[in-house]
């Protein structure tokens, strides 16, 4: 008999086991779970059990995420009572169906079921939800106490962050006081139970942020929250309650939102499996004008301007010194004061952030027309309007009831221009101007440029029938003049005496690059020199064009003197003067083109040893003379 019993005992100790290993999820009233064994949710998703944050040795009951290689802990059941002796720690069930985490006898973290039951059980879900049930009660999602009505410091979706009205239950997140002590920090995010609820950060019992009310699609102040291809974003106003949640339209993503302590930050974060690490996503606040009242009563804060506080139309600073000093916390006050008689109305303002609702009331059927007849404003705020920011492109319309006088002046300065539009406007003119006239300039200057280099390219075909003289190479100029060496030069541009290959002299005349004769105007003199034939004339031989080369080449014709270094008699005198009247005469008046020389000097008159004076040319240095 006694050997039947014992049999019967491991029997029974052997079905209990099994049937704890294969229903690895839940944790019955008859079960407890030590430091080192887990529990882990159907799918694998997460898993529940005992931790040590960061190089702490305190030891935490909580739940973090199983499907991937970076523990990250989502909830901390006993965040304010660490374990410090982690040998006897279990979490059970207690015979009120109350779950119970001990330690070493003494209750360490409790949490209470909402009625007795006969058989409690503890189950983690798939969503990281634990939740104690009743077994025998065969309705599903009735949850007699559920971590997600307890946040830490995370929302997963599907979590609720928000007040139950009928039980008063606050689901509120607090960040760990830091990356080694889960335990609360003084950065908060919670819901604010006005008229109309806003979702707010504190920084211990300083106001932070405030996203702004919900308009039906998302926060006045986060525009970002707005719908898009990765979340679903919702708040519910009812007379049950009021929260916050969102969901993943991909179930496969994984995401978080987290309150950093660190950075005082609220971040959203996805995994991304090709990385293996969290990526961020999304965080508030985003900027300078995201804190709370930056501006004052009635400022608003553009963070495009500088700075940054603006006064809305119709106000002006409280305080002029203390806001132009930077500081302006005083805000801004009216023009002229309200009276709510006849002729006061509104002004509109676009794309801004709502007010802070803590003083206002919200009647959802009001039309527009009713709403104007409240002598408080269209918004039917009720107060200063605080916690005012520009939002392009995603902020709302706000309506300010303005006084009769102030009124009328503000419509008179719409009509005007805008002193900064007209400052930023007409430089912005000039400036565009100056820089067209500029590429105008630089534009033709290119094509005159291309023009010439098009005349140079296709010259060396054209030149010699253009100019019906001999065209020289730049290579047998330049082996005359022995590469326009110093030793031959005959003046400003000129070399000589040359020796071509046939034995002839030549002296060359080379236009200088800056002279600035273009291609165009050096062949029309070339041609005209060329046709003046006169036994007085110096007789152009050539000319070469190659490349930015302009040179003529004519007859060499040197100084010769006649006297033995004496002075020149009259009869000699006589004679060069008439020579070169003679030429002069010829180009002046016998000539079909009549020229005037304009250069005439003792340089320019030169003795070929024959006797006979004759005139050089300066290309550049003639005019042809009109009618």
């Amino acid at each position: 008999m006694d050997s039947l019993s014992f049999m019967f005992v491991v029997v029974n100790s052997l079905c209990f086991t099994a049937q704890f290993s294969s229903a690895t999820d839940t944790l019955t009233s008859t079960q407890s779970l030590a430091d080192g064994s887990t529990l882990i949710s159907k799918h694998g998703s997460f898993e529940l059990g005992f931790f040590s944050p960061g190089s702490s040795r305190n030891r935490y009951l909580g739940i973090w995420h199983k499907n991937i290689p970076v523990r990250t802990v989502v909830w901390v059941a006993n965040r304010r009572a660490p374990i410090f002796n982690n040998s006897s720690a279990l979490l059970m069930i207690d015979n009120q169906g109350n779950l119970v985490l001990k330690n070493g006898g003494s209750v360490v973290w409790s949490a209470n079921s909402k009625r007795e039951v006969q058989t409690p059980l503890l189950q983690l879900l798939d969503s990281g939800n634990l939740v104690l049930t009743d077994a025998s009660d065969g309705r599903s999602g009735i949850y007699l106490w559920q971590s997600f009505d307890y946040p830490t410091d995370t929302l997963l979706p599907g979590m609720k962050l928000g007040v139950n009205l009928k039980t008063g239950l606050d689901r509120r997140l607090t960040s760990w006081k830091n990356w080694d002590d889960p335990s609360p920090g003084d950065f908060v995010w919670k819901i604010l139970l006005y008229n109309n609820p806003e979702s707010t950060m504190w920084k211990g019992s300083k106001f932070y942020f405030r996203s702004g009310p919900w308009n039906g699609i998302t926060y006045s102040g986060t525009p970002q929250l707005k719908p898009n291809q990765v979340f679903i974003f919702n708040f519910v106003h009812s007379d049950d309650e009021v929260y916050y949640t969102y969901y993943p339209k991909n179930k496969s993503v994984i995401s978080r939102l987290v309150m950093n302590q660190t950075n005082y930050r609220r971040e959203r974060y996805i995994w991304d499996e090709a990385s293996q690490s969290w990526s961020l996503f999304m965080y508030l606040p985003t900027d300078y004008c995201d804190s709370y009242g930056l501006c004052g009563a009635y400022g608003n804060c553009i963070i495009t301007d500088s700075p940054v506080c603006q006064c809305l139309k119709g106000f002006n600073p409280k305080s002029p010194d203390q806001w132009n000093s930077g500081d302006w916390s005083q805000g801004c006050v009216r023009n002229k004061s309200l009276n709510c008689q006849d002729g006061d109305g509104f002004i509109k303002y676009t794309e801004l952030k709502l007010p802070d609702t803590e003083y206002s009331w919200v009647n959802k059927s009001m039309s527009l027309e009713e709403c104007r007849g409240k002598c408080s404003g269209c918004a039917l705020w009720f107060n200063d309007l605080i916690d005012n920011r520009q939002i392009p492109s995603g902020g709302q319309d706000l309506y300010i009831r303005m006084s009769a006088s102030e009124l009328a002046r503000l419509e008179t300065v719409k009509d005007e221009p805008d002193e900064k539009v007209v400052a930023i406007v007409i430089p912005a003119i000039v400036l565009a101007f100056a820089f067209f006239v500029v590429c105008y300039y630089f534009c033709q200057r290119r094509l005159i440029k291309l023009k010439d280099e098009n005349e140079i390219d296709g010259s060396d075909q054209s030149s010699e029938e253009d100019l019906d003289l001999p065209l020289f190479d730049l290579v047998t100029i330049s082996h005359a003049t022995n590469k326009f060496s110093l030793s031959n030069r005959l003046g400003r541009g000129g070399f000589g005496p040359g020796i071509l290959a046939d034995g002839h002299e030549i002296a060359v005349k080379r236009l200088s690059s800056n002279s600035g004769q273009g291609l165009k105007e050096f062949k029309n003199e070339v041609k005209l020199i060329a046709r003046l034939q006169h036994r007085n004339l110096v007789k152009l031989l050539g000319s070469c064009i190659q490349g930015n080369e302009r040179i003529c080449s004519i007859l060499f014709l040197g100084l010769v003197d006649r006297t033995g270094g004496k002075l020149l008699d009259w009869s000699n005198r006589f004679n060069i003067v008439c020579g070169i009247a003679r030429g002069l005469l010829y180009l002046h008046q016998d000539s079909r083109l009549r020229i005037i020389h304009r250069d005439l000097k003792c340089n320019t008159r030169l003795d070929s040893g024959t006797g006979i004076p004759t005139v050089r040319w300066n290309l550049g240095c003639r005019r042809p003379l009109e009618g």
